[in-house]
């Protein structure tokens, strides 16, 4: 499935589903392989699992090119772990007649030599219950039992009103639609912003796998989302609180040292071109991520 194939007759944007839905469920260090990106908000997702759960000797990663052509995601340099040049190579060894995006992240078995798990929703979940025994010591625990049901309807809520729903009002194809997914976003931010006015993380005084997932949506949110997908109606610094949460997580080295706005801009604004035909990278914005959040 092409982009285009991704558009209903509507108009509106209809991501394609995840091909492998493999459990990462074998806690032997080194079976497992990670291919991310920088510059993908549900890649970038399982890299600051990865970080957080101190799993990096236990699950190895491929950083992908940010600048997608044709061919897909390209290994610069050469996969060191398969020796492929473009993610699709591992798509069409584990499975030949595959004829959608490859997307990241995904998994590869290293024994088993395929790709077990492109379903990202998975991936973190099962970094965090099914890994645990090769967890760093004082991990935090980013999907609780006990929080479990509320963290999967807030995940739920995020994913159809912010983090997908950015997608379909920046692939929108008609006013109605646009203005609908634009809509969404906007209540979900707002909610948001009402929610952590009182209290520090999404579930309270500990990050859990809510945070990951609304993180990622707000650092591309005025980089990208506000001018590339047209979310126009407010920008994340034009939320108090929610800026300032934002910042609380970025400087957290799990948060701050998988994010990088070079790659997350070039990727969008150059891959893109049904979007900005031009290619140009916009100059800016300004933001200092780096400031006081006020939010201990």
């Amino acid at each position: 499935m092409k982009m285009g194939r991704e558009i209903a007759s509507d108009g509106r944007f209809v991501r394609q589903p995840n091909r492998f839905t493999g459990r990462v469920e074998i806690a032997e260090p080194g079976r497992y392989h990670l291919y991310a990106s920088y510059a993908c908000p549900w890649a970038q997702r399982a890299l600051i699992v990865r970080r957080l759960l101190g799993l990096e000797e236990a699950v190895g990663v491929t950083i992908v090119d940010p600048i997608r052509d044709e061919k897909g995601w390209r290994f610069p340099g050469g996969d060191p772990v398969t020796g492929a040049e473009y993610l699709s190579e591992l798509y069409l060894s584990s499975d030949p007649s595959f004829d959608g995006r490859y997307t990241v992240p995904c998994v590869w078995d290293v024994r088993e030599k395929r790709l077990i798990s492109n379903d990202y929703p998975r991936i973190t979940l099962d970094f965090e219950t099914l890994l645990t025994p090769l967890h760093a010591e004082g991990a935090p625990d980013l999907y609780p039992l006990a929080l479990r049901p509320q963290i999967d309807e807030l995940n739920d809520r995020l994913f159809h009103g912010l983090n997908n729903a950015v997608y379909e009002a920046g692939f929108a194809r008609s006013q109605e639609v646009y203005e609908e997914a634009a809509g969404r976003v906007f209540a979900t931010l707002d909610e948001m912003e009402s929610r952590l006015s009182g209290q520090r993380f999404l579930h309270g005084d500990e990050i859990t796998e809510s945070d990951v997932r609304i993180y990622t949506t707000l650092a591309r949110f005025d980089p990208v989302y506000h001018s590339h997908f047209k979310c126009a109606v407010r920008r994340l610094i034009d939320y108090p609180v929610l800026w300032a949460y934002a910042r609380d997580l970025y400087q957290r080295p799990a948060f701050r040292e998988t994010t990088d706005f070079d790659q997350i801009k070039r990727h969008y604004y150059i891959t893109q071109v049904d979007v900005n035909p031009s290619r140009i990278v916009p100059v800016g914005p300004e933001l200092d991520w780096e400031s006081r959040h006020g939010r201990g």
